[in-house]
């Protein structure tokens, strides 16, 4: 196991997969460090050498991109700012419901939850 950024990253994936398992780090941001360190992307992690982690971690550090604990901090901060301002976007948060304009009334299941029976509607009986 490689640990990066407090992550473990299995041996078995390939760099650019494995770097994308750090919180904060895509597909994207992946290719480019791998790029600029010269480390192809299809090698495995297995086969880095230590020096290798080291340029990697340092890269990260050097490139000032926030990751894991202090990205999920700021997330955090941004959605308690809108919550407390009371904008439209944090009443949506806070009632845990879609907030960039999706419809409600038939899908976002997964925000609702379950559907839950109404008491009372019942059809007219049929002759």
């Amino acid at each position: 196991m490689a640990i990066i950024a407090g992550v473990n990253i299995p041996d078995n994936l390939r760099v650019v997969i494995g770097l994308t398992s750090i919180y904060g780090i895509g597909r994207k941001r992946a290719f480019e460090i791998a790029a600029n360190l010269g480390i192809e992307a299809n090698r495995r992690m297995r086969d880095l050498s230590d020096e290798d982690l080291a340029s990697i971690r340092t890269s990260i550090d050097r490139a000032g991109i926030a990751i894991e604990g202090d990205l999920r901090r700021e997330n955090q901060m941004n959605v308690r700012r809108l919550v407390d301002i009371q904008s439209y976007r944090g009443q949506r948060h806070r009632r845990g419901l879609p907030v960039r304009g999706q419809r409600t009334k038939t899908n976002a299941r997964t925000k609702r939850g379950r559907r839950q029976t109404v008491a009372g509607k019942r059809r007219a009986p049929s002759h």
